[in-house]
């Protein structure tokens, strides 16, 4: 490729990075959090290069080169092949670099989570007592934990309050409230769903607080008992900037 290229390459990618990890939220769509300023640090590098590669490009040149009996390297290598063009495949590495500038793939919601398993939930052997406060906050896991392995059986009745965002469920009555977690970035993301009975449904990938109680099935305390919720009230509220941590309600 040549230089021009190269640099305006090296010089967009910097740019695309830090666009959507220093300037805007985007880079929350695909990482975690935590690697935020390992974005920025690349971003950084790379506009570093595109400046450096620049700059190295206006130097004199100097020696054969500069008199016209220079080797002939990037033109043709003896054997027939002129290496001066740019491959047309390698124009293709500017679409990633104008899509974090210009238009960002969309985030993870109810269409990735609808065709896969709930995540399984780390077995939990002793559980705290349940404050006294109602609704109890909670996260979609800490419920799915309390429903199919607190032998004590303390969520049974008690009035809880959840937040995530609408997957629907065509094939079957209710809809599941759903939280997409990264482990690492989007290509690890996993699902925790919570079934809702007694409310209709909201548009996909709208965020809601819900509020109600555990719905009977199965046997309370073992993992026959559905991570299900007879809704009281929904109330639509606004997407988190961090969307994709199984976090507590909102309010």
């Amino acid at each position: 490729m040549k230089r021009p290229l190269q640099v305006t390459l090296l010089v967009l990618s910097g740019l695309g990075l830090l666009h959507a990890s220093l300037f805007t939220d985007l880079s929350l769509r695909f990482v975690k959090e935590g690697m935020r300023p390992m974005l920025v640090a690349s971003g950084v590098l790379l506009l570093v290069l595109g400046v450096a590669e620049a700059w190295s490009s206006q130097k004199p040149v100097s020696g054969d080169d500069a008199d016209g009996h220079g080797h002939g390297h990037g033109q043709d290598d003896g054997h027939g092949h002129d290496h001066s063009t740019v491959p047309r495949i390698a124009w293709l590495l500017f679409l990633p670099a104008l899509s974090l500038l210009f238009y960002a793939p969309p985030a993870l919601g109810a269409y990735t989570a609808a065709r896969e398993a709930p995540k399984a939930v780390a077995e939990q052997r002793y559980f705290d007592p349940l404050p006294a406060t109602s609704p109890i906050p909670l996260t979609l896991t800490q419920f799915t934990s309390r429903v199919q392995q607190d032998h004590k059986r303390d969520i049974g009745g008690r009035s809880v309050r959840m937040t995530g965002f609408v997957t629907p469920d065509k094939g079957a009555d209710g809809w599941y409230l759903t939280r997409i977690i990264f482990t690492c970035c989007a290509a690890d993301a996993q699902s925790v769903k919570v079934r809702i009975h007694g409310a209709a449904a909201l548009p996909a990938n709208t965020w809601v607080t819900v509020t109600g109680t555990w719905h009977p099935g199965g046997t309370l305390g073992t993992s026959s008992a559905p991570a299900a919720l007879d809704a009281r009230t929904v109330k639509k509220v606004a997407k988190p900037v961090n969307a994709y941590t199984d976090a507590l309600p909102l309010f």
